[in-house]
């Protein structure tokens, strides 16, 4: 028996061993640490990581918007409850919730945008700084996020940061634009660039398929966003504010896709049927956070059908921020770009694509000595 416990010790000892190597190095490399130890992590490594601390912040706000501040009154602390609560006094029980909830929002994100700020600082100084230590970076958030719980709302979060989080949210905005427009080009050159190739390979109108693909996809957003307009004016029609924003989004968006179609060489359908979209959620979320009651007959109500679609165009911008529009191959690549590439380029293997400095020289010392 003896002999039989201590295989059995040994075997699990062994099993368990392997399990947290395993374990270690998966996490070590989601974190940031992507390479073997001799090797510095890559820049991509980086923005990679930043995007999913993003993702991560976009998840605690939720929890702390929809757990934690709705029912922090149930918590047996009244200093931590009086923190939650200030500056959301009201007869409305339920507007109190709301109002907790949103501070809940305001403590992740203020989280997030001191983060960013100071290792963007640090960044400047050091410009490796973004690709390392980023385990140690994950829990620094976190503990951020853990101490801004303590923090009263008033002032720093209510007004303060309010403010700075609605002038930073219109150039969010703003660039989420830029985003958009950008995936949707890309969006539609690829799909003709399939066309062509299919004509190519597969023989005359073999690409009408694609072709076809991009007119059923503006048919759905452009179909889509007028049921959505005609659902605004039904729910929060009859005020005069809420129809104007309608009314403008409406006529702004014929206004626009008309324009793009007849006047710029390189209009494309489908990015005006994306931006029409876009725009119609940025003016449905815009009239159901009315805070008068006479204008918003759903005031205090969740809408998870808004939620999801913000997250869904969130989602695209992360991701596209992150892989792709901070990519230097993506945005054609660039001489400043060159040394990150090579480092990056050497590291995989890879030849190392860009601008070749003073290749004749080099072509010319080479037939010289041969």
């Amino acid at each position: 028996m003896g002999i039989i416990s201590g295989t059995l010790s040994a075997i699990i000892s062994g099993v368990t061993f392997c399990f947290c190597s395993a374990s270690a190095s998966l996490c070590s490399a989601w974190c940031g640490n992507d390479k073997p130890s001799t090797s510095p992590p890559s820049a991509k490594s980086g923005r990679m990581r930043s995007v999913v601390l993003l993702g991560f912040s976009i998840i605690v706000a939720l929890s702390f918007q929809y757990g934690l501040g709705p029912n922090v009154s149930q918590l047996q602390w009244s200093y931590f409850i009086d923190a939650w609560t200030q500056s959301c006094e009201n007869d409305n029980p339920e507007l109190v919730k709301v109002c907790s909830g949103n501070a809940g929002v305001y403590r992740a994100s203020s989280a997030a945008f001191f983060f960013f700020v100071i290792f963007g600082l640090a960044a400047l100084c050091k410009p490796t700084a973004n690709r390392d230590a980023w385990p140690a970076k994950y829990a620094l958030y976190c503990l951020l996020c853990a101490g801004t719980c303590f923090i009263p709302n008033d002032p720093i979060f209510m007004p303060i940061y309010l403010w700075v989080a609605r002038i930073g949210s219109v150039f969010f905005v703003l660039l989420q634009q830029i985003i958009l427009v950008d995936v949707a080009y890309n969006w539609n050159e690829s799909w003709i660039e399939k066309a062509d190739k299919a004509e190519i390979d597969e023989g005359t109108g073999k690409g009408k398929k694609w072709l076809g693909a991009i007119l059923f996809s503006c048919f759905v957003l452009y179909a889509g966003s007028l049921v959505a307009i005609i659902l605004l004016y039904v729910h929060f029609g009859g005020c005069q504010s809420n129809d104007a924003f309608i009314s403008i989004t409406l006529v702004g968006s014929i206004i626009a896709t008309i324009v793009q179609l007849t006047m710029s060489e390189t209009g494309s359908l489908l990015t005006s049927a994306s931006m029409t979209a876009y725009v119609t959620y940025l003016c449905g979320s815009a009239v159901s956070k009315n805070p008068n009651a006479v204008c918003n007959p759903k005031l205090g109500e969740t809408s998870v059908g808004n939620i999801v679609v913000g997250l869904m165009f969130v989602f695209i911008s992360l991701m596209w921020t992150g892989f792709s529009y901070t990519n230097d191959k993506r945005l054609g690549g660039s001489t400043t770009a060159a040394p990150e590439a090579s480092v990056e380029d050497a590291e995989e293997g890879k030849p190392v694509g860009g601008v070749v400095v003073n290749e004749d020289a080099d072509a010319n010392e080479t037939n010289e000595s041969s």
